[in-house]
């Protein structure tokens, strides 16, 4: 007689084990301790077998017997039932280990395989490890385009729409790997591509009149702060690189006889290695801060350690300290301030793109460029630094 769920509940524990019979080889077995597990006989190569199906009430009867279905079903099919789950276990765990955070460590791997930037590394580890922590242990591919909604909009309503965006597009990135490699079945940060709001633009703070700009230069000469710092912002401005660039500026860069710095490709924006021609100030900067300690390479080293960089806000902070605000000049404006100075001046806009390390969009223009215009860079560096001499 088929069991039913009254017949099941009232089921009392006994001295010893017994069962209760279902249908089709389905029974319950009820223990000593009150617990009732489901069970299944089944007959395989002429031989009876018995597999589990959970206990009961979590296992309900009307599972309990679908699951008894889905075994005969297999046995038809040729199938060993105790085989094919045990195979459904093993594909359930390997997908539970499949996680996020497992998939973005191997991200992070390509990464550093592909010889980003450090910074582009920084802030990678940055999006996966801290922002996108609530992510970590989830399955990859059970992640909805909600959850990642949930995750960017948090960060959004925090006024960082910039961060937002990039982490979506770090997140875009883990995905597309899970799907490449079947982990994933699609990147579900595709579908809120358009749900983010527009990154607000606003221009980096810079000088650009050239009497402001000379008032600038003689606070900055008059700067009592740590020396380091002033020169490495002196030397920024004389060679219109990037405050990263120059931070990380080591000796083994500067070619004293030519009077050249190479910045090697993983440290400029464009991915390529930027040669800027020194003057005779921006020399003079780099003996002043030239160590004879071995071991020390950089040339504008940390206050706390010499073989350390300068922190990544140094230069603002001593801009702050010498009274002017983020709105007015900013490390990452003094680029602009030389671009529209020369500019203003009439000097040759492409070799101040030149100059400036600015990739020309047209490949056979950025060739010839690069080919062409050492001569004018040469000069125009010379003549870049007689100016803020003169100013």
């Amino acid at each position: 007689m088929a069991l039913t769920d009254l017949k099941i509940k009232k089921a009392k524990a006994k001295e010893k084990p017994y069962k209760m019979y279902d249908s089709l080889g389905l029974f319950v077995l009820v223990n000593p301790n009150g617990s009732k597990l489901w069970r299944q006989k089944y007959q395989l190569d002429g031989k009876e077998r018995t597999i589990a199906h959970g206990s009961y009430p979590a296992v309900t009867l009307r599972e309990a017997r679908s699951k008894r279905d889905a075994i005969r079903d297999q046995l038809a099919a040729g199938a060993d039932p105790a085989v094919q789950k045990r195979l459904d276990q093993i594909e359930a765990e390997t997908q539970a280990r499949m996680t996020f955070l497992l998939v973005a460590e191997e991200y992070l791997q390509m990464a550093y395989d592909r010889e980003l930037a450090d910074a582009t590394i920084r802030k990678k580890i940055w999006h996966i490890h801290t922002l996108a922590e609530p992510l970590h242990h989830r399955p990859i591919n059970d992640i909805t385009a909600a959850e990642i909604l949930h995750l960017l909009k948090k960060v959004e309503h925090s006024g960082r729409r910039e961060t937002a965006k990039k982490l979506r597009g770090t997140l875009s990135g883990v995905f597309r790997l899970a799907v490449v490699t079947t982990r994933a079945e699609n990147d579900p940060t595709q579908a809120v591509k358009g749900a983010l709001l527009p990154v607000k633009v606003t221009n980096r703070a810079a000088i650009t009149d050239e009497t402001a700009f000379g008032q600038f230069l003689g606070d900055l000469d008059a700067y009592t702060g740590a020396g380091v710092i002033k020169d490495a912002i002196k030397f920024q401005i004389l060679t219109m690189a990037r405050p990263g660039e120059v931070r990380g500026a080591v000796k083994s860069e500067i070619d004293r006889e030519n009077r050249t710095w190479t910045i090697p490709a993983e440290r400029t924006k464009m991915r390529r290695a930027h040669v800027v021609p020194l003057s005779r100030q921006a020399m003079e900067l780099v003996e002043a801060n030239w160590s004879h300690i071995d071991g020390v390479e950089l040339l504008f080293p940390s206050l706390n350690s010499n073989r350390k960089w300068l922190s990544e806000n140094a230069f603002n902070s001593a801009i702050r300290r010498m009274g002017y605000s983020k709105e007015e000049v900013t490390a990452h404006g003094f680029r602009a301030t030389a671009s529209s100075i020369l500019n203003n001046r009439g000097y040759d806009p492409d070799v101040i793109e030149a100059a400036l390390a600015h990739q020309d969009r047209n490949a056979i223009r950025r060739t010839y460029n690069r080919a062409t215009y050492w001569e004018q860079r040469v000069a125009l560096m010379q003549e870049w630094a007689s100016i803020l001499q003169a100013l």
